[in-house]
């Protein structure tokens, strides 16, 4: 275990199945455009049955934005829950070989979440997730000394839909608080912040430093039609803030920083939005663990996302430090 790591994420330990499809296969299954819905294994079975794979590679939220902060060269430890079968394996093997730490918690009680994510021709992406043993995390799995060796201990919202992993976040965030670290959430979809706002809202105020969300995310959240006035409704639970607005870059604010728009860049081609939010998160607290302004914490963010977009698949395919240096964002 490393002295003190940049940031520890905790979230679902899944594996992501990309494949192209049509809008007419998403009718067929029922999937929303744009958005996620969970799905128990005979669903899972007749969607998967449908897809034509191009690609099957460890995802989950917290966990591409992890191996993002890796690409950039931070350290970044990881805590999830796997089943005992092969796609355990693979996600394990993943996250290690990214030089990610990796607290592998197994049950024999579910299988090994998935996503089946299905990719429409203008680059949307429309998931599908079967949670399994990643929505077993508890308290229990909460490693302190590894709590108190980050930074920054980051959850993902896909998980409030879970009282035992909610409880396991909250508990997280006391150890992190009582030895001066930051916590960090991201809001991960607005269908699940708008049914969920209830429970999301007071572990804000209560419990997190830091909070990710995309433009609709941050609109749902406060049941509000304008983001100058979602803005500011974040603004007085939380010290720090960034929402993402896709090619319009994003909005940042600090405890003494007002919001800020900062610009984002453009892609050399747009695939699939997949991990998108995951990306730019990933490279956001990977300049706030160096102290970096919050606009520079922005434009990393906005380029790691711009990697991830250009291509299928939610992590990156070339070295995010690289590209970071290309543009004088880090030496």
């Amino acid at each position: 275990m490393s002295d003190r790591y940049d940031v520890l994420g905790i979230g679902n330990a899944i594996v992501d199945v990309l494949a192209h499809s049509d809008e007419a296969f998403l009718t067929t299954h029922d999937i929303p455009k744009g958005g996620m819905i969970l799905i128990d294994t005979e669903k899972a079975a007749a969607i998967y049955g449908g897809m034509e794979p191009v690609a099957q590679v460890s995802g989950g939220s917290a966990a591409n934005s992890i191996a993002c902060l890796a690409s950039l060269q931070g350290l970044g430890a990881f805590v999830g829950k796997l089943g005992e079968d092969e796609l355990g394996d693979v996600f394990r093997s993943s996250l290690r070989e990214n030089n990610v730490h990796f607290e592998s918690a197994t049950t024999n009680e579910a299988p090994t979440g998935r996503c089946l994510i299905n990719v429409t021709p203008d680059a949307e992406r429309s998931m599908a997730t079967f949670i399994g043993a990643a929505a077993m995390i508890t308290e229990e799995d909460m490693t302190p000394e590894l709590i108190r060796a980050a930074k920054v201990t980051y959850f993902e919202g896909y998980l409030f839909g879970y009282d035992n992993a909610v409880d396991a976040f909250t508990h997280a965030c006391g150890i992190a608080h009582k030895a001066g670290n930051k916590t960090a959430l991201t809001l991960s979809d607005a269908g699940l912040v708008s049914a969920l706002k209830g429970r999301i809202l007071p572990v804000i105020k209560d419990y997190v430093d830091i909070v990710f969300a995309n433009e609709a995310e941050a609109l749902a959240l406060f049941d509000v039609t304008d983001l100058d006035e979602a803005v500011s409704a974040l603004r007085d639970i939380t010290p720090f803030g960034a929402i993402t607005r896709s090619e319009k870059g994003s909005i940042v604010f600090g405890p003494d920083t007002d919001p800020v728009a900062v610009p984002g860049y453009k892609p050399a081609q747009l695939i699939d939005t997949t991990g998108a939010g995951d990306a730019y998160a990933g490279g956001w607290l990977y300049g706030f663990g160096r102290n970096l302004d919050l606009e520079d914490c922005a434009r990393i963010g906005s380029l790691c996302a711009t990697e991830v977009i250009s291509h299928i698949g939610p992590r990156p395919e070339v070295s995010l430090a690289e590209l970071a240096k290309a543009e004088g964002l880090i030496k």
